[in-house]
């Protein structure tokens, strides 16, 4: 189909803390660069984004810190705005879901599927913290285990025995933030029937997208559907967010997940009176960025609600990238693990395009990445300064050098083999970038300008025009070799401005200025074409595009990133919230001391996953089959918010052999997998650091 316009959206990042380098790889640098190179087609695109500032995590926050959630998005949306911009994240509007429009339009949404009879309502009794006024979240409730008796199980989980729970399970529940017992109180919510669109939901995406969709995305969507889709509440007990617009709803609002991603459509809204050409009509491509995390959201339950209202167009596609670890760990709000965006723009000012180019070039496109400052420092050095940097400041040297500071003649008639090939390369760079961006593989995108300048570089070892100078007996003959080949390397500077436009616009602009051509050249109908610069046209003197990441940059970053951990560490311990963290996981109470006899009870192996699938009707469990080596046990976990199914198949994992069966939703479970959780509620698997024979045990 042919498109009239281009929607596109990023995801709304939380507004109740900074924007880390997690966050730019994630989504936020792959939906600039496809928007920037969709201009540079010409073609009609909105880039929409905002901060997302409602929610339980924010009113937590607020909370901790003495202030109204009003401060809290005030002040992370002012600093989060800020280093999209310094990162040169050009959004065609940044809102915030906090405004009147916004307001407006998620409540009309609400009201029109509520009078469409779309919902239903239902009664249900709440843990309620009477001393803070709020209803509680799972994570938030603590009391005693009903399975091991530890007194500090959270509401989700028994840290001490592995169990899956619920708060109703809890002896003595009481409340995470006030310590303070809990009452029950009586609460009416609306549900949104998933399970309704099941079939619209199977066809659409197991039918129509199972080849367009990158297998990430599609895998975890198949997996929910396989597993069967439930009712979901979509308002929520508080006094912070958008009020839910029914006759006796005080004090309910839109659940987050219901109001956010209408909040694209606000900002639209805001942007341009003819929103409804890009939201309504059939014509226009809508694609979402996100990272792996929002995947359920934006392909299962934002699809239904517009299918539910009716006039909306679908996602055509969601790439969504896996995550990027900090220096061998998973990045950690709460632990200060992390390089914020705000705080490398103060520590490298002006060089945007180094990280940019890093954390493109180390795109987590299709598992998760690792980025070091060691790997940024060899990668800015050695390539983009050694390989792009060289060949763009080497033309430009030998150009004021042996052409008199301007662009020499081509002579057509004296081209070789070697200048025709050439040509070839520049022309069919612009095919394989093209199709690269167009087909959300970024990463290669870009490897293909950085082959390109690598071409450019051979190309003049081989001809040495330097070399020619040498031999004034051959001077008139000399110098048209001389012309040709500087004439084509400045042409091909400028096909590389226009390539990297989308991936390293503060670099393609630098070059603009250095050639003296007005940015209009950027549009990429003109790449691959080899007339760009003009004969006789002078050029400014030479001056490195890059400057070299030094040693003592790198190590005063790893130093920052550890004093920063040990610090957070030390505030955890003494109960002081981090200034950066999102609503903090309380920490697990260590545990007893045992002998070594009670440990050697516990027998550990090794095994491997080799079928997984989520349990019915059970949001948080995962039936495992685990080979372990002499048999293949079935094992349910209490992982499935933080893993889909099939991103865990052929994982190998210590798991507790000799622990009792249990039954867990009519399903014997015979073993527990071990697992690690983050200080901020992630789960980690505990696994070999090489490979291990199943059955192996653990010592």
């Amino acid at each position: 189909m042919e498109f009239k316009r281009h929607l596109v959206t990023a995801a709304l990042p939380y507004a109740n803390g900074p924007v880390h380098i997690g966050h730019l790889a994630g989504c936020y640098l792959p939906a600039d660069i496809y928007v920037r190179y969709q201009r540079a087609q010409k073609r009609d695109v909105k880039f929409i984004c905002g901060s997302d500032e409602h929610g339980v995590p924010i009113t937590i926050r607020a909370m901790r810190e003495g202030v109204t959630p009003q401060d809290v998005v005030d002040k992370y949306n002012t600093i989060i705005k800020d280093s999209f911009d310094g990162m040169g994240i050009s959004f065609d509007i940044y809102s915030r879901t906090s405004n009147p429009t916004h307001k407006e339009t998620s409540q009309a949404f609400f009201k029109k599927l509520y009078d469409d009879g779309a919902f239903e309502e239902r009664e249900s009794e709440q843990y309620y913290d009477a001393e803070k006024d709020v209803f509680l979240a799972d994570r938030y409730i603590v009391g005693t285990c009903p399975v091991c008796s530890n007194p500090n199980a959270y509401g989700d989980q028994c840290e001490k025995c592995g169990s899956t729970l619920s708060p109703e399970q809890l002896i003595n529940p009481r409340s995470a933030l006030s310590n303070s017992p809990l009452v029950k109180k009586p609460t009416t919510h609306w549900y949104f029937p998933l399970n309704k669109y099941e079939d619209f939901l199977k066809e659409w995406i197991v039918v129509g997208k199972k080849d367009e969709w990158k297998s990430n995305v599609y895998g975890q969507c198949k997996s929910w559907l396989d597993s069967g889709l439930q009712p979901r509440a979509m308002t929520r007990d508080s006094s912070w967010g958008v009020p839910v617009p029914l006759p006796g709803a005080n004090g309910k609002v839109l659940y987050v997940w219901f109001d956010a991603p209408i909040g694209y459509i606000s900002a639209t809204k805001e942007l341009t009176n003819q929103w409804a050409d890009y939201w309504c009509q059939e014509d226009t491509k809508l694609v979402h960025f996100i990272g792996k995390d929002n995947i359920v959201f934006h392909c299962i339950i934002f699809p239904a609600m517009l299918k539910a209202h009716g006039g909306f167009v679908l996602p055509e596609n969601v790439p969504a990238n896996e995550f990027l670890n900090i220096e061998g760990e998973k990045v950690s709000t709460s632990r200060n693990w992390a390089v914020w965006v705000d705080e490398y723009l103060k520590d490298f000012p002006d060089q945007q395009d180094a990280l940019r180019y890093v954390l493109c070039a180390n795109a987590p496109e299709s598992k998760d990445n690792d980025f070091t400052w060691k790997d940024f420092q060899d990668r800015v050095n050695n390539e983009l300064s050694a390989v792009l940097g060289n060949f763009e400041n080497r033309a430009f040297v030998l150009m004021h050098k042996l052409c008199k500071g301007r662009v020499p003649a081509l002579h057509a008639d004296a081209m070789n083999e070697m200048d025709n090939a050439l040509i070839a390369d520049i022309k069919d760079a612009k095919t394989k970038v093209e199709n690269a961006i167009e087909g959300y593989k970024f990463r290669e995108g870009l490897a293909e300008v950085i082959d390109l300048a690598r071409k450019g570089n051979k190309y003049l070892q081989d001809n040495a025009p330097w070399t020619l100078a040498k031999t004034p007996e051959l001077q008139e003959q000399n110098q048209k070799r001389i012309d040709i080949c500087m004439h084509l390397c400045l042409q091909l500077t400028a096909n590389l401005a226009i390539l990297l436009n989308p991936f390293l616009p503060y670099t393609a602009t630098k070059m603009c200025k250095k050639m003296k051509v007005v940015p209009r050249m950027l549009d990429w109908e003109n790449a691959g074409r080899i007339d760009l610069l003009k004969v006789n046209y002078p050029l400014l003197a030479p001056e490195l595009l890059f400057r070299k990441i030094e040693d003592e940059e790198v190590t005063a970053q790893v130093e920052k990133l550890r004093e920063n951990l040990k610090k957070a560490t030390q505030q955890i311990v003494e109960n002081k919230p981090t200034t950066v963290s999102e609503a903090e996981t309380p920490l697990a109470v260590a545990k007893e001391i045992i002998t070594f006899d009670d440990f050697a009870k516990i027998d550990l192996r090794v095994g491997t996953i080799i079928k997984a699938e989520k349990v019915e009707k059970a949001d948080k469990l995962l039936k495992l089959e685990v080979d372990m080596g002499t048999e293949v046990r079935t094992i349910v976990s209490g992982i499935a918010l933080h893993f889909a199914p099939e991103e865990i198949i052929g994982k190998q994992v210590s798991v507790v052999a000799n622990l009792a069966p249990r039954k867990m939703r009519g399903i014997e479970s015979n073993g527990m997998i071990l697992m690690a959780q983050n200080a901020d509620g992630k789960l980690i698997f505990v696994s070999p650091l090489q490979t291990a024979d199943n059955g192996s045990e653990v010592k």
